[in-house]
């Protein structure tokens, strides 16, 4: 089949390079700014928005009223343009909240560059791209398919990242005809049918004591740059211990993301089934006691990447309604037991008298009721 995929690269600008992707983001960020308040504005007068046609027969006299908007990539400027749109269609379709103003203080800039001509290219252990010419990358995998656009970030710890967006054939995996129900925990990462576990790695936990520690430190030299009427912006010690709290939280999103991608790998690579229950995670963050847990494990992430990988490789996922009793339910003889609270974690059924393990009971009643519905589509 044909899908877009993502290649994401570090790259390591020169200072020239450096100071044109800022100048880049930061005309990006005006131009989103300039029309974004024209769109509003234009609504409350007449009762209709901008247009992206408009808009972009707009921009082109204001690079002539502007001339530094002409130092940057004329299409990362459209770009900009091109995403107000489409934010704006999204929320009419209320698919999303209404646009805001861009804010130089976002933790992550960037700006996004479509692919013409050969603009965007990989030249040996270089990366072409639009403005910047050649700059130096790690290159980490090839680049297949067409290119179609690529977007260059500056994360808060002082790094830069390119990713390319191109569209690739990618090829079906072989069937293995076998499937698999997962129940996802917090004591446990994943619990799965077959009965084998995966455990929480716990990324932040793990890193919370040093973070902790850098966090107050980052604290006390914001306090001691506004005694001294220095702006946060100016404060040198402050920018310094800035990048260096990104970086704890970087390698912590970092370790999880690679945990997360592995996982949903082995597991697509090895099932043409998947039966995954549908989490209501919004409303368990709302439980104080679990929210720091939930968000740790992030069960939404892993899900996405479950179906979206399933979806390039021919698998299928089947989900089972967050309503649907799981843990209630004996996986042997089908008896629903009466609600059991979050601490009882192993119970006999008073009918076949098998003993369960919760979680791992109700991967296997994930697993049935996905079958079941299977059956019916």
């Amino acid at each position: 089949m044909i899908a877009n995929k993502t290649y994401k690269f570090r790259i390591y600008p020169t200072k020239e390079q450096e100071t044109l992707i800022a100048k880049t983001i930061g005309c990006s960020r005006y131009v989103f700014n300039h029309f974004l308040g024209q769109w509003n504005d234009t609504y409350k007068e007449t009762g209709k928005g901008l247009t992206y046609n408009s808009c972009s027969a707009e921009l082109t006299k204001l690079k002539k009223e502007l001339v530094w908007l002409k130092e940057v990539d004329s299409i990362a400027l459209q770009s900009s343009v091109k995403n107000l749109a489409d934010s704006y269609s999204r929320f009419f379709k209320k698919q999303n909240n209404a646009p805001r103003f861009k804010s130089k203080k976002n933790p992550v800039q960037s700006y996004t560059t479509k692919e013409t001509n050969g603009n965007i290219a990989v030249v040996g252990n270089k990366m072409k791209l639009p403005k910047l010419g050649l700059v130096r990358f790690a290159k980490s995998r090839k680049v297949h398919g067409h290119v179609l656009k690529a977007t260059v970030r500056r994360t808060p710890s002082g790094k830069y990242f390119v990713s390319i967006l191109a569209e690739v054939e990618i090829q079906a995996m072989e069937k293995t005809e076998l499937s698999i129900g997962i129940d996802l925990g917090i004591t446990d990462f994943a619990i799965f049918s077959n009965g084998s576990k995966i455990g929480n790695h716990k990324f932040t936990a793990k890193m919370e004591k040093k973070l902790k520690s850098e966090q107050r430190k980052l604290s006390r030299r914001a306090l001691h740059a506004k005694k001294n009427g220095i702006n946060l912006l100016d404060a040198k010690n402050y920018q310094k211990q800035k990048r260096k709290v990104a970086r704890l939280h970087e390698r912590v999103m970092n370790q999880r993301d690679d945990f997360l991608n592995k996982l949903s790998t082995e597991i697509i690579k090895n099932h043409d089934l998947i039966c995954i229950e549908t989490l209501n995670t919004k409303g368990m963050l709302r439980n104080h006691k679990l929210a720091k847990s939930i968000s740790d494990v992030s069960w939404s992430a892993f899900v996405s990447k479950l179906e979206y990988k399933a979806t390039w490789y021919g698998k299928t996922i089947m989900k089972v309604s967050k309503w649907f009793p799981s843990s209630q339910i004996c996986s042997d003889c089908g008896h629903q037991d009466c609600k059991k609270s979050l601490a009882i974690r192993e119970w006999t059924c008073p009918i076949c008298r098998q003993h369960h393990d919760r979680d791992l009971n109700a991967s296997k009643n994930i697993l049935a009721e996905g079958l079941r519905i299977l059956s019916l589509a």
